[in-house]
């Protein structure tokens, strides 16, 4: 089985479980990326760096309350939904996204690590009608798009540190799109949480979500 040295050396107080469902994630998103396309086959070499810890920035941004719920909208293979549900075990995280396939594969995968605190929905965000403390998103859509659509589905009651919202892993200069959103946002840099070339021009954009 593989080892997720890589997330170990950043989350160094990991329960041996939460080592063993990384080491799954290892074994299993390669071999279902053989099956249907999840990842770029260019990239999956790079699997534990771009994938899996670029999922777990969030977790270096905010530590979620136990007991939050946090939606994870267009989740393709389940990223970053699945590694978060791992390093989170006491929050619940629904996962949505239009591709029956890519939702196919996350499912699995969420099975293989016995995450049980993991939902799944295939279908449009307009269709979900429960309310989350947080929606997490891995460049699906410019900033304001997504406040538009996922809005009606930020929960007015807060339990966490930062306000309920939107928090987004991006690239690149986002400063144009963040111009359009809610003020109260903030932008963190990945470089400042990982040493690696990869995350030198990535990005957390959080944006708060008031709904009264």
């Amino acid at each position: 089985m593989a080892e997720a040295k890589l997330i170990e050396k950043y989350f160094p107080h990991l329960t041996d479980r939460q080592r063993e469902q990384f080491a799954i994630m290892l074994d299993a998103y390669p071999e279902w990326n053989s099956k249907i396309n999840v990842i770029s086959r260019k990239d999956i070499e790079n699997l534990e760096c771009n994938h899996l810890l670029h999922s777990l920035a969030l977790a270096r941004f905010i530590k979620f309350t136990p007991g939050s719920k946090v939606m994870d909208f267009g989740c393709g293979g389940g990223l970053p939904g699945l590694p978060l549900a791992v390093m989170f075990p006491d929050v619940q995280f629904h996962l949505i996204d239009r591709t029956g396939k890519k939702i196919l594969v996350a499912q699995e995968i969420a099975k293989a690590c016995g995450l049980e605190n993991v939902t799944f929905q295939h279908g449009d965000v307009a269709e979900c009608k429960d309310k989350f403390d947080f929606i997490v998103s891995r460049a699906v859509m410019p900033q304001p798009d997504l406040i538009k659509l996922a809005r009606k589905n930020v929960s007015s009651v807060q339990r966490n540190a930062l306000p309920n919202g939107l928090i987004t892993l991006k690239g690149g200069d986002i400063s144009a799109e963040l111009r359009k959103t809610p003020a109260g946002g903030e932008v963190a840099e990945l470089s400042n949480y990982f040493e690696e070339p990869f995350f030198k021009t990535k990005k957390i954009a959080y944006s708060p979500i008031i709904n009264k």
